[in-house]
């Protein structure tokens, strides 16, 4: 019998809780003060704790924090009489499955237990596996034997059929609940993370759980946008407005009305776009180039960007006030490398897509390629693992991949030491002086960028080296940000 703790200063919604749950089938026990709470948590072990935000003595985030500490696999439900989705997203962080306001609905409250308890069961289950390794496949009786992963248990579709993996990690876990939390608002997002990290698929996730998912999802880089041309894409023209404007032409902001609008790698914009858009969020309305009427729009915005945007403002490269007007809500995803968890299932996803696309029908990894892909940096994150499944896949004549199907770089990796510099593969010409100390270099660069969380100023500035040479040693060693 599962056992659940409330913890609530009002008697009435322990007394009424108490009864509701144990009719469920819950074993339950209830307190007024938080400090009374904890006292019985060092005593006794609860699967779920219901909290109030809200205490006479303690405040929810504490104790969350402190709920944690006597037991990690405890899953812990926040009561609030505040409608506020930024302290939710707070008790999220902390390490809250959900949260719910008041008045309490039985239903409500009884299926978010039940998906509280189920979640946290499947996690301590998890614990006893190893990291990244692969449920028993599921295979059809007739017929070509299909693999199914966990990947396929854990995907969500979105635009186009494609399907979005989250993962297992506790990362991934954090990201689908702030999905879940912020998809049906109508707040910007600025979502933040390495080049690879899969910032427009989580936008396009947003965007099937909103309100808005049956109207378009429009998605711009601005990065590839000239200064000239931005305007136009963003906002349209009138036939007539420039050279070459022989017809008028609806911008993204028109396509995308009643949906969402995702415009990746925002901080690339020009300042006079800039301008434009901040007019746009204020005011809800476009004006196409050469024209004299405004267009009402209504569009959400969501935006992506591999750089530090605050560092941008101080430079003076970014505006402020649009900073601000964008930054409602945040999500950092978390580069792969840091989500070991993950890696395997990820790469099953990737090897389903590569079977299909290449019309093959490999089963999986040895477990010596388990190991390399576990142990690999991930410089591409999910990009780059994406191409090496598939090129594995393509180069793969038997059932499983072996390390035969790998490139060199993640058989044989030059490991990052302690002091910087780099343990050169024994692969490696003992020789080739240009090879090794390239391999520190580039050892060293990834160390410092790191170290100040990929702000390439601040990595210049330790390196001692300018910010053009350090771009152009990105570049040299193919290192992407």
């Amino acid at each position: 019998m599962e056992r659940i703790l409330i913890v609530d200063d009002n008697t009435d919604i322990c007394l009424l809780l108490e009864r509701f749950l144990s009719k469920q089938g819950y074993k339950t026990a209830s307190v007024q003060r938080g400090d009374d709470a904890l006292a019985l948590l060092r005593k006794d072990s609860f699967e779920l704790v219901i909290c109030d935000f809200k205490l006479p003595d303690i405040d929810g985030l504490e104790m969350l924090r402190r709920i944690k500490i006597f037991d990690p696999t405890t899953a812990v439900i926040i009561i609030t009489g505040y409608s506020d989705v930024r302290m939710a997203v707070q008790t999220v962080k902390h390490g809250a499955y959900d949260y719910v306001t008041k008045p309490l609905y039985p239903d409500e409250i009884l299926y978010t237990i039940k998906s509280a308890l189920d979640r946290r069961n499947q996690r301590v289950e998890s614990r006893t596996e190893t990291d990244g390794s692969t449920l028993e496949d599921e295979a059809t009786e007739a017929g070509p034997v299909k693999v199914t992963t966990r990947a396929a248990k854990t995907a969500t579709i979105i635009n186009g059929g494609r399907r979005f993996i989250f993962g297992r990690s506790r990362a991934a876990e954090m990201l689908q609940k702030h999905i879940e939390l912020i998809a049906p608002t109508n707040m910007s997002v600025i979502i933040t993370g390495e080049t690879g990290t899969g910032k427009e698929f989580v936008a396009n996730a947003i965007h099937q759980k909103s309100k808005r998912s049956g109207k378009p999802f429009v998605a711009i880089d601005c990065g590839a946008l000239s200064k000239e041309l931005a305007g136009s894409e963003l906002f349209g023209h009138t036939k007539g407005a420039f050279t070459g404007a022989i017809s008028d032409k609806m911008g993204s902001f028109e396509y995308a009305n009643g949906g969402t609008l995702f415009l990746d790698e925002i901080g690339n914009l020009s300042y006079e776009n800039q301008i434009k858009l901040l007019r746009v969020l204020q005011e809800r309305k476009i004006r196409r180039i050469g024209s004299n009427t405004d267009i009402l729009v209504d569009v959400r915005i969501l935006c992506a960007t591999n750089e530090d945007l605050r560092e941008a403002v101080r430079q003076g490269r970014f505006r402020e006030d649009i900073f601000h007007r964008l930054d409602e809500f945040r999500i950092d995803l978390v580069p792969l490398r840091e989500r070991k968890a993950d890696i395997i299932l990820f790469a099953e996803h990737f090897l389903e897509l590569a079977n299909e696309q290449l019309e093959k029908n490999v089963l999986g990894f040895d477990d010596e390629v388990k190991d390399k892909l576990k142990d690999y940096f991930w410089h591409g994150n999910l990009r780059e693992i994406q191409n090496v499944v598939k090129r594995a896949v393509l180069l793969t004549q038997g059932d499983m991949i072996t390390v035969d199907a790998l490139p060199y770089e993640i058989v044989a990796p030059s490991y990052l030491m302690e002091d910087g510099g780099s343990a050169v593969s024994t692969m490696t010409p003992a020789n080739n002086l240009k090879s090794v100390s390239e391999s520190a270099e580039r050892a060293a660069i990834i160390k410092v960028l790191e170290k100040t969380g990929y702000n390439k100023t601040k990595a210049a500035e330790v390196l001692n080296i300018d910010r053009k040479t350090l771009y152009n040693k990105l570049k040299a060693y193919d290192i992407h940000l």
